[in-house]
């Protein structure tokens, strides 16, 4: 029986919370705070990438977390420069701060592992090649698909 009555909304509910799962396991038990981590990272990472690639990982990603993905995207406001990994943590921080303090290089590199384990493996290795080499860093070298 369907929780919410369609299909599609069960789908995306629980792979959000398997999402969610996985970043509690690095940071512990406060589904809020793992939901803030996800969107903070992922907006910060789509505003540093170029429009179409920026577009292309969020057709991949499922329906709640993309609307998280694209929450208050505006085109004209995009960041000019700030490609450093300092301006990337320090955008992921400012995102951030109405949750507990967590470390924004321990919350990007667990985002990270999991858009590297469930996002499809040529459009996560596309993001990560687009990064400049310092953010890439904190990108898994390899994770197995659940």
């Amino acid at each position: 029986m369907s929780a919410t009555g369609l299909e599609v909304f069960d789908k995306t509910l629980q792979t959000t919370n398997i999402w969610l799962d996985e970043i509690m396991a690095d940071h512990g038990p406060d589904r809020r705070v793992a939901w803030h981590m996800l969107g903070a990272v992922l907006r910060t990472l789509r505003d540093r990438l170029q429009i179409d690639l920026a577009a292309n990982l969020g057709a991949g990603l499922p329906l709640l977390i993309r609307g998280a993905y694209y929450d208050r995207y505006r085109l004209r406001d995009l960041p000019t420069g700030g490609r450093s990994l300092e301006d990337f943590l320090q955008h992921v921080a400012e995102e951030m701060k109405s949750t507990r303090p967590v470390n924004p290089a321990e919350a990007t590199k667990s985002v990270f592992k999991v858009l590297a384990r469930h996002v499809d493996l040529g459009q996560s290795a596309k993001v990560r090649d687009a990064l400049p080499k310092d953010i890439q860093a904190l990108w898994p070298e390899s994770v197995g698909v659940k």
